[in-house]
């Protein structure tokens, strides 16, 4: 078995951490933002060092490609280097880290695959900037169409389509090329593994995921004339709502909330709360359990709707329904796990990522390895540079048995 050189990885991760670096040790580099800009010119010349050729598509995904002996269709290795505002050091960007670090292992041993294999940074995965979240592997299998992730925009009205051109990251690679497989690389962003004590996760899929947006009518009125009684409140009405959905969503085992965001358009200190939106994730392993959830929570919110004098719309933002990793892909993972003496488990992953959209489009697997209290998402995160370097093994010597050694 292969085994990647953890030192010159670990010292790769650092060097691309100091791009957007922030004052508690994470990093923040939003997609399409000119520390996303300088983050993809540093992967590319590393890439290119290593004798990769580069690509782009019209989304603005990155391609960094290794030829193989056969003229077919290529094994991508990836995900992305973009981060939440204040993220952490290694989601994604282990994983387009490691997959160039197996690259970097191949040609110190003169290894040559039959399959071209290719490196992917995926466009605006994070969908902090720009939502949905996996934007640019949405676009690329087909998912979304091209014209509407182009015209996706931020907060500052800034489309995708200006964003790349404002950094040149716009290029004429096919979208929906045919793929060999996908295999990705990813802290865990939870406590599983370190809670039972195991370096690597095998993930056999992903759990579905529902984004939802939740909107309230009542009415804005005077805080120190109106009587409780009299009043059509919109807070009171979203804390009832909120406090619900944590009972309901308590009943049923596996079943995951969130309530993100919270906006008050017009808020003032003395004025009753009249129009509210407020953001709800929910996720599950199946399906149905999500759909049913979702179905009772508008007959709750009915009830409260009514009772409280105000109007309220609840509709799907973003629907990612749950699915099953590739049993061959999946089987080279655990293959490798076992012959390099990992300990490792199976496991659903959690959160989403680009390996959803890719597992519609071609074969495809995920590992996991991780990370210290299941802390993602923040400065914190954090994780031990022994377990990448076992990560990246994982995942060149799955990958090398998918593409085949010439």
């Amino acid at each position: 078995m292969l085994e990647t050189d953890g030192r010159r990885l670990w010292d790769s991760l650092m060097a691309m951490a100091e791009i957007g670096a922030t004052a508690n040790g994470g990093s923040s580099r939003l997609a399409l933002s000119g520390e996303d800009a300088a983050a993809r010119a540093l992967f590319v010349e590393w890439a290119e060092a290593a004798g990769l050729t580069i690509a782009r598509d019209a989304i603005g995904n990155l391609f960094a490609r290794r030829a193989g002996r056969e003229d077919r269709a290529p094994v991508i290795l990836g995900s992305h280097l973009d981060t939440q505002p204040k993220g952490g050091r290694f989601d994604g960007v282990l994983g387009v880290l490691a997959a160039l670090e197996a690259v970097r292992t191949l040609n110190d041993q003169n290894i040559e695959t039959l399959a071209p294999l290719e490196i992917a940074n995926w466009t605006n995965e994070e969908g902090a900037r720009f939502t949905p979240a996996m934007l640019g592997s949405a676009v690329f299998t087909g998912a979304m169409p091209l014209d509407d992730g182009l015209a996706r925009t931020d907060a500052d009205g800034i489309c995708v389509a200006d964003s790349l051109a404002a950094i040149d990251q716009a290029g004429d690679t096919p979208l929906a090329r045919e793929l060999d497989a996908y295999f990705e690389l990813h802290i865990e962003q939870g406590p599983v593994l370190e809670d039972n004590g195991h370096t690597v996760g095998v993930v056999t899929g992903g759990q579905a995921i529902r984004w939802l947006d939740v909107q309230i009518s009542g009415s804005a009125a005077h805080a120190g004339t109106t009587p409780m009684p009299a009043r059509r409140d919109g807070m009171f009405a979203a804390a009832e709502f909120v406090r619900v959905l944590e009972y309901r969503v308590s009943e049923t085992p596996g079943l995951l909330a969130t309530v993100g965001e919270m906006h008050v358009p017009n808020g003032s200190r003395n004025t009753i709360a009249s129009d509210l939106h407020f953001t709800l994730d929910l996720r599950h392993p199946q399906d149905g359990v999500v759909d049913t959830a979702i179905d009772d929570l508008r007959d709750l919110f009915d009830g409260i709707a009514r009772r409280r004098g105000v109007e309220y719309s609840l509709s799907v933002h973003w629907r990612s329904p749950a699915l099953p990793f590739n049993h061959d892909c999946v089987a080279r993972v655990r293959e490798a796990a076992a012959a390099l003496e990992c300990d490792w488990q199976d496991i659903i992953s959690g959160a989403g990522h680009d390996a959803f959209n890719l597992a519609r489009h071609c074969p495809t697997a995920m590992i996991f390895i991780p990370c210290a209290d299941g802390l993602s998402h923040h400065e914190a995160e954090s994780i031990e540079p022994e377990h990448a370097k076992i990560g990246a093994d994982v995942l060149l010597n799955a990958v090398l048995a998918r593409a085949g050694r010439a």
